[in-house]
């Protein structure tokens, strides 16, 4: 599937392994930021992999040189602050803010799971796209920086009032979206934001040793999970929760890969 994937301009892409699709952020001139042109070009990489014939099971993304991400390119926003974007609220909404939004949506759209490797700064829109992801492993020069509030925006942003809390807790939360200040690895290590610490010449095979488990599961088992666990954060109660799993359960049940996986159970 990726072997005939068109090029992209902002990151590349490649089957690095089968079944498992590595997106690098490629402008490490500008520290990965951001851009439309890289907001687009993740729209299509999004729709070739909700695609059914798509055949990638896990996607890795990380940066290239030595920025995972820097948020979005301001240098944008001072070129284009007399065009009707910033025009007005209702503009700057439609044109920008839900532009750049739709890429953390599309995240959690996406039936692969995502594990963010985190490989330096990871700020503003950067560490919104980590907290979108499924898993986050980092090296040690990795930092995060929830920027908006330094910049004269509120912390919420992205999707990063939604998820940073439920990550790790509403307290921690505060203090990041409230203060803008940096995350070094060690701490978001230790508060449950990242998995694990390697060294940066391990960084990826930490990523890559995690999506190698997944792939061993069948694709609508890591879908179906991706999806409850995302809908179950929010469940109004534990009969609600269960219910979807149930439901679930009986879809993967029929799929036929239960009564074919549960025969090593009963050998020797």
């Amino acid at each position: 599937m990726m072997k005939d994937m068109k090029k992209f301009n902002s990151f590349t892409v490649e089957e690095v392994e089968p079944s498992i699709g590595l997106v690098t952020l490629n402008r490490p001139d500008k520290l990965n930021a951001q851009n439309v042109e890289m907001i687009s070009e993740f729209e299509e990489l999004f729709n070739i992999l909700s695609h059914h014939e798509c055949t990638i099971k896990v996607l890795i993304i990380t940066g290239a040189g030595k920025a995972y991400c820097s948020g979005a390119d301001l240098s944008e926003a001072t070129v284009h602050k007399d065009t009707d974007a910033f025009a007005d609220p209702e503009l700057f909404l439609k044109i920008v803010q839900e532009l750049y939004s739709n890429l953390i949506i599309g995240m959690r759209k996406i039936p692969q799971p995502i594990i963010s490797a985190v490989n330096g700064a990871a700020a503003g829109g950067g560490f919104a796209m980590t907290l979108a992801s499924d898993i986050r492993v980092a090296s040690p020069e990795a930092y995060f920086v929830a920027s908006f509030i330094n910049i004269g925006l509120s912390g919420g942003e992205l999707g990063c009032s939604y998820y940073l809390p439920r990550l790790v807790g509403l307290s921690n939360a505060s203090d990041i979206l409230l203060t803008g200040r940096k995350v070094a690895a060690d701490e978001a290590e230790r508060i449950g934001l990242v998995s694990k610490v390697v060294p940066r010449e391990q960084l990826l095979d930490e990523a890559l040793s995690r999506a190698r488990m997944m792939t061993k599961k069948s694709f609508g088992a890591l879908k179906l999970t991706k999806r409850v666990l995302d809908q179950n954060i929010d469940a109004p109660s534990l009969e609600a929760a269960v219910n979807l799993e149930n439901r679930n359960q009986a879809i993967m049940v029929f799929s036929g890969e239960f009564f074919k996986l549960i025969q090593s159970f009963f050998k020797g």
